[in-house]
């Protein structure tokens, strides 16, 4: 009998690495059918989620095992949509971190009778650090080039970058159930540290948003696949939209 739960946990385990690599020969055919059409793989992943019903952000984004314990960290928390919708749904704890001073404070009055809902006015990265940040809304992003910087119609400001490792050190965290990641290009540089540290496997769920604006962002975005693969396996995957990666079985 343990012969056989090792074999099928052998199997299930197998199927799911296979099912990552059907996923990357599915992105290789679009990119092919992208050259003939001249739409960009992000344009095409774009209709692919929205074709959903509902769309994914209202079905994939929202469908995990969570319950009333279950801690959810939101990077990227903008105007805390997200956030909301995950903890109406669930009753979880979300950590919410928005640098964004205007954006920060409409999180604090939305939520401010929601003890659930933790917020904090500084994003997650690599290190402690300041960053100057474009603001345009949700696509507010540290990677601009200096020329709009110098751009006199162009809103910026400073921003607080604090240490992942460090914070969920502080906050005495042994898992996240779920981490969400939409921070404009600075999720190359988060997952890689998280990788390096191999503290990924604290981490049940990553949901996270690649952005094509980076450089090198899709030799960076495959290297961080194939070292999530490792432990985790994908469940949905909509390139430089959405995807999600779910710990294997330990």
């Amino acid at each position: 009998m343990v012969i056989l739960i090792q074999l099928l946990k052998f199997l299930a385990i197998s199927f799911k690495t296979i099912g990552y690599y059907f996923y990357a020969l599915e992105w290789k055919v679009l990119k092919f059918k992208n050259s003939i059409t001249e739409k960009s793989t992000t344009e095409i992943n774009m209709e692919r989620w929205y074709s959903l019903t509902p769309a994914g952000d209202k079905s994939l984004r929202l469908d995990y095992d969570l319950n009333t314990n279950s801690v959810v960290f939101d990077l990227g928390g903008y105007k805390g949509n997200w956030a909301s919708d995950i903890c109406n749904k669930y009753g979880c704890v979300v950590f919410i971190f928005e640098p964004v001073n205007d954006y920060f404070n409409q999180i604090v009055d939305r939520f401010k009778y929601n003890t659930k809902i933790k917020i904090f006015e500084f994003g997650l990265g690599v290190k402690d650090h300041e960053l100057d940040i474009i603001l345009a809304e949700e696509a507010s992003s540290v990677f601009s080039s200096s020329m709009k910087h110098n751009n006199k119609d162009i809103q910026h400001q400073k921003i607080i970058i604090k240490s992942f490792i460090n914070f969920i050190k502080s906050e005495n965290l042994d898992k996240i159930d779920l981490l969400k990641i939409n921070i404009e290009g600075g999720e190359y540089d988060l997952l890689e540290s998280i990788l390096e540290s191999n503290i990924q496997n604290k981490i049940i769920n990553f949901q996270i948003q690649f952005h094509d604006f980076v450089p090198n962002s899709e030799i960076r975005m495959k290297k961080i696949q194939d070292k999530l693969s490792q432990t985790h396996q994908i469940t949905f995957n909509y390139p430089f939209v959405w995807e999600n990666w779910k710990l294997k079985l330990q």
